[in-house]
């Protein structure tokens, strides 16, 4: 027990459509990257000029279109889907918050044109600016065509599943959007915690499961089941508290602490990306709350090196294989049908 716990601790540190190439393509077998982030100018000096670079414990990297497409030629990937990073553009200013993460939405619509083939994109939102971000939601997935909406784990304190965001979630749920989820810095937080210790050691793969665990609190999955969620990092802590959950489920849905969830539907609308370091112990541990055909391979570029990214697809692959899995759907194949249905892919 403990040689798994300390691998889903340790990999959790190292932390499409229409415009998919067509299966008779050249590169029909490429990879599908579904966690990867760009850091378009706007969104990086708006950032910078807050002095909020470091605000999440990590700098922002350096991003170009040009060295993320060799990188993906490098690795063999067909395609990236591409989300703004931590932390969020809103430093009070809600006009503003609303222009920055618009602007950033057109400049991912260019890249995608740009590129054909090579890039999805999941849109941001100026959460947590509710009226905002349905606005923004709207405009991205029926203007710009957006691929999905990718959804912070909290902004600025507001929590996944908070009743403030069901405008939003209701619209989602309503056009069936795909929504990649991604950590941001708690809030309140015991900043002492974060000195010695980055996000992404413990309060990342913590934040992704305290978003999920308080959607299920809020029986959101009950009320928005069109929704479908990439969550990051190999699933994160939910392996071992979703067990918690369901044992302690039956006593607290008697007092009224807990609602009385269905997990295992609730379960069925999550994908889970492979980011980090994807050992055959955490595979097989994430298979204890999912199956093989919601695994998603993701890179975390460019937030990881290049050179320790290199290394994973064969590891990967072997591990797939052993466990009697394809991986070609894990490598590509879900992550087509799951974007699919995408806005994009109806125009």
């Amino acid at each position: 027990m403990f040689r798994l716990t300390l691998a889903l601790l340790l990999v959790l540190t190292i932390s499409p459509a229409a415009t998919l190439a067509k299966p008779d393509t050249a590169r029909s077998r490429g990879l599908v990257d579904v966690h990867s982030h760009a850091i378009v100018p706007v969104f990086r000096d708006y950032v910078n000029a807050h002095g909020a670079a470091q605000e999440e414990t990590f700098p922002l990297p350096l991003w170009e279109v040009e060295r993320h497409l060799a990188f993906m030629d490098k690795m063999g990937i067909e395609t990236s889907v591409l989300t703004l990073p931590a932390p969020l553009p809103s430093y009070g200013d809600r006009e503003k918050s609303r222009e920055i993460v618009r602007k950033a939405n057109r400049a991912f619509h260019d890249i995608r044109a740009r590129y054909p083939g090579r890039f999805l994109f999941c849109a941001s939102l100026p959460l947590p600016d509710a009226e905002g971000a349905l606005e923004e939601a709207r405009y991205a997935l029926e203007e710009l065509r957006a691929d999905g909406i990718r959804l912070a784990t909290n902004s600025r304190g507001l929590y996944l599943g908070d009743p403030a965001l069901d405008p939003v979630m209701r619209y989602l749920d309503s056009v069936h959007a795909v929504v990649i989820l991604h950590p941001h810095r708690p809030e309140p937080v015991n900043a002492a915690t974060t000195l010695a210790t980055p996000l992404a050691v413990y309060e990342y793969p913590a934040e992704t499961t305290r978003a999920i665990v308080n959607m299920l609190a809020h029986d959101a999955f009950r009320r928005f089941p069109n929704i479908r969620y990439v969550v990051p990092h190999c699933g994160s802590f939910l392996p071992l508290a979703l067990p918690r959950i369901k044992s302690l489920l039956p006593a607290l849905a008697q007092r009224g602490l807990f609602p009385d969830v269905d997990l295992e539907t609730s379960l069925k609308q999550l994908y889970f990306d492979l980011a980090g370091a994807p050992t055959p112990e955490v595979v097989q541990t994430l298979l204890s709350i999912t199956s093989p055909d919601h695994l998603l391979y993701g890179t975390d570029y460019p937030y990881v090196p290049d050179r320790a990214l290199e290394k994973i697809p064969a590891g990967l692959g072997q591990t797939l294989e052993e466990a009697g899995m394809e991986k070609d759907r894990v490598f590509f194949g879900n992550a087509r049908e799951l974007f699919a249905g995408s806005r994009a892919a109806q125009k």
